[in-house]
């Protein structure tokens, strides 16, 4: 039973899934498998006390998140007061006002529980899929982020654009709550889209996968100024990135390395950057946006992040291409239980901004 919106503290720790297929005592799991499975990983994160669980959108082997809102709502009827949102969706290649309708629904379906975050695609397998031209990439976004959000601050609507039919006076049911759900972008480091966030009045979702996360304090400063500029108060800013928790550094460290590094490889290949190797894998657990290690490790290192970014959500995407289910709740157990704990003990001993 739903027990409504509870309010969290000041600094948000959640997963994210990309319905990566799993693997089970060596035996690899269907898709039909994968999905029931991430139902009972929200369960397990919403036990241990994480504040949202989050899915992503893909069209490629291996992941099964190509419909969020339908497998959103399943969780919502299996849990009862953790967040349900998204770690992107692809708005450029959705309809909003299907996709008001699917959060709206979701949100009644979960009283009060939805949020999202909107990106532009850095895969881009939907644009063939939907019939979309990716020369139309950046008009696409715009348009469709002003008409969605229109749809959630307005009670009728008048729109028209060059993406979509026109609106006249629409009213969308069932109705969101007023001024819609959280509603995040997200960023994969381009300064534009920093730019359009704060002058949508949106919070700030940023993708940090590779490199040292600091690079980003460029866009943090830029989206902190851009806030000013637009006569807006400061809102929050998250961040999004991968890996792994176990009992100690070592497990965890050859755990991640055995899966993390032919997925790695062959997105190497697809998009022509550098093959992983165990000197590079080693530099990103270090200084890098790989979160991978003991409680305490992790702990740390989102600590360290919060501060230089001015972060007040971090959400870990702990799935990848058949890593083992006891591995993966292994991960969502100990970050519930012991990192989430430790990095708010950190922080306030060391608060954000200060």
């Amino acid at each position: 039973m739903s027990v409504g919106r509870i309010e969290h503290p000041y600094f948000e720790l959640g997963l994210n899934s990309f319905g990566e297929v799993a693997t089970d005592g060596g035996r690899v799991l269907s898709d039909a498998e994968t999905v029931r499975l991430l139902v009972e990983e929200a369960r397990l994160a919403e036990a241990v006390g994480l504040n949202v669980f989050s899915v992503g959108e893909h069209y490629r082997d291996g992941h099964n998140d190509s419909a969020a809102p339908v497998l959103l709502a399943a969780i919502a009827t299996a849990t009862g007061h953790i967040g349900l949102g998204t770690s992107v969706t692809v708005l450029s290649t959705n309809d909003p006002v299907r996709l008001y309708h699917e959060f709206s629904t979701l949100d009644a379906v979960s009283d009060g529980r939805a949020r999202i975050v909107l990106g532009r695609a850095s895969a881009t397998e939907s644009f063939p899929l939907f019939g979309y031209d990716l020369a139309d990439y950046e008009r696409l976004f715009e348009e469709k982020l002003d008409l969605f959000l229109r749809l959630e601050r307005e009670e009728q609507v008048t729109w028209s654009g060059t993406v979509r039919p026109p609106l006249t006076g629409q009213r969308l049911h069932p109705r969101m709550r007023p001024g819609g759900i959280p509603t995040w972008v997200g960023v994969g480091g381009s300064p534009d889209s920093v730019v359009r966030a704060a002058r949508h009045g949106l919070p700030l979702m940023m993708a940090v996968i590779g490199g040292r996360p600091q690079r980003f304090a460029r866009n943090v400063a830029l989206y902190l100024k851009a806030l000013e500029r637009f006569g807006r108060s400061e809102l929050p800013i998250g961040q999004h990135s991968l890996g792994l928790v176990a009992d100690t550094d070592e497990e965890a460290v050859e755990t991640w390395w055995s899966y993390w590094q032919p997925v790695v490889a062959a997105l190497a290949a697809e998009r022509g950057f550098y093959a992983p190797s165990r000197e590079r894998y080693e530099a990103e657990l270090e200084n890098g946006a790989l979160f991978v290690g003991s409680p305490d490790t992790v702990a740390r290192k989102i600590a360290r992040m919060a501060r230089d970014l001015r972060l007040s959500r971090f959400d870990l995407k702990y799935d990848i291409m058949h890593l083992p289910r006891d591995v993966r709740a292994r991960t969502i157990e100990l970050l519930g239980r012991e990192v989430a704990p430790r990095v708010r003990e950190l922080l306030a001993s060391d608060p954000v901004g200060s």
